[in-house]
């Protein structure tokens, strides 16, 4: 009787010891506060229990140079693609007492105090010079209307339209000053945008296609086709770019259209600029075509476009995406030279390119400094996708600080 109880009692103690450890771990999983990082002051376990993607969007927003190119370079998209919208007039749109106009200088408070947005009427004046002056009118304002009806166009290429953001009701308003021919330099400017960056894109696309599908095959199969695809590379590689782009630029008859122009300069630049992607991934590939996983799904009857679609395309996807971002400024700088150069895309088709070309007179330069405003366009791109390429590579390596 007396083992018996005993054995009870030890039973029951056991149970209360159970009983308290299983609470004392219950409140530590819930009252304990998690280890932080005295860094960035988050939670360890956010931090490197993160997947790779959430990993470099943390150390890309925090690059404030990278996060800042990526918001410029989607406002030029966005007023690209909305570009007849937000111009006030047409690119071919002429006001002949408006040339060489300088920069509209918008009003908020007039001389006798009341608010609103307007500007001032322009005289045109030769002095003894014959060059073109232009005084305001202090007596007579024009407002600024929004949402106005002006000239017709198709918006994104669909839906016929003619309402534009702003405008006036008489005169014009030239935000960046009127060129040679009286057109609103504004509108032309946000007008080739459209060409300028689409040709980039379009041509990173093209390149992009070429440049991992041949990078990856030469890195995963190496042998007598990586020496194949390398001989290739370093042939395109040996002549110089600008040369060859001149080459094959003037050999577009003038006799085709703008749509065969446009396509033909983008074929171009992807043809050419395909080779730096299909270095870099090569290169990645031969370091990945021996690792565990590669070598798993082979022993488990893989085929070789299931390995490349499947594991080598998403483990590269990184160097892809980073590549292309610091291709796109290449892209529109070529297509810039050959426009100013005379090779490329001609009038009446706007883009920046055309838009140097036609500035370049150094007297008008000199006299009307307005009408060089898309090489400042074209500068401020060029630099917003540099940052941005530049902030992307160091964030594809999230591991490192």
């Amino acid at each position: 009787m007396h083992s018996d109880n005993s054995h009870t009692k030890l039973e029951a103690q056991r149970q209360e010891l159970n009983d308290l450890y299983e609470g004392y771990a219950n409140r530590q999983l819930i009252e304990e506060e998690p280890a932080i990082d005295p860094r960035t002051g988050k939670p360890l376990q956010d931090i490197y229990g993160a997947s790779q993607w959430r990993l470099i969007w943390r150390k890309f927003i925090r690059n404030q140079a990278a996060l800042g190119g990526g918001i410029v370079i989607l406002l030029f998209y966005l007023v690209a693609i909305f570009g007849d919208f937000i111009a006030p007039y047409g690119k071919d749109t002429r006001y002949r007492e408006s040339i060489y106009m300088p920069p509209s200088e918008v009003q908020i408070v007039d001389s006798n105090g009341k608010l609103g947005l307007f500007i001032y009427e322009q005289k045109q004046e030769f002095d003894k010079n014959l060059k073109r002056v232009y005084t305001p009118n202090l007596e007579k304002k024009i407002p600024i209307q929004f949402f106005v009806r002006g000239d017709s166009y198709k918006l994104l290429g669909l839906f016929e339209s003619d309402l534009h953001l702003f405008g006036v009701p008489e005169g014009m308003i030239a935000l960046f000053g009127a060129d040679r021919q009286g057109r609103d330099m504004f509108s032309r400017l946000v007008i080739g945008s459209q060409v300028s960056l689409s040709i980039g894109l379009v041509g990173v696309i093209l390149s992009l296609i070429l440049g991992t599908i041949l990078g990856i095959i030469s890195g995963y199969y190496a042998g007598w086709t990586d020496d194949i695809i390398q001989r290739l590379i370093e042939l395109i590689r040996s002549f110089p770019s600008v040369p060859l782009w001149m080459a094959l630029s003037a050999a577009i008859p003038m006799t085709w259209t703008i749509g065969q122009t446009y396509f033909a300069i983008s074929l171009i630049l992807s043809l050419l600029g395909w080779t730096w992607l299909a270095r870099q991934l090569r290169g990645q590939v031969l370091a990945l075509r021996n690792q565990d996983f590669v070598l798993a799904a082979r022993l488990a009857g893989a085929s070789d476009s299931w390995i490349i679609f499947r594991h080598l395309i998403p483990a590269t996807l990184g160097q892809i995406i980073v590549v292309s971002t610091l291709q796109m400024p290449a892209m529109i700088l070529a297509e810039t030279s050959l426009s100013w150069l005379g090779l490329g895309l001609r009038p009446p088709v706007v883009s920046w390119g055309v838009l140097i070309q036609e500035s370049q007179n150094y007297q008008s330069l000199a006299l009307y400094p307005w009408v060089f405003l898309p090489a400042v366009a074209v500068a401020i791109c060029i630099l917003a996708f540099s940052y941005l390429g530049d902030g992307l590579r160091d964030s594809v390596d999230p591991y490192t600080i």
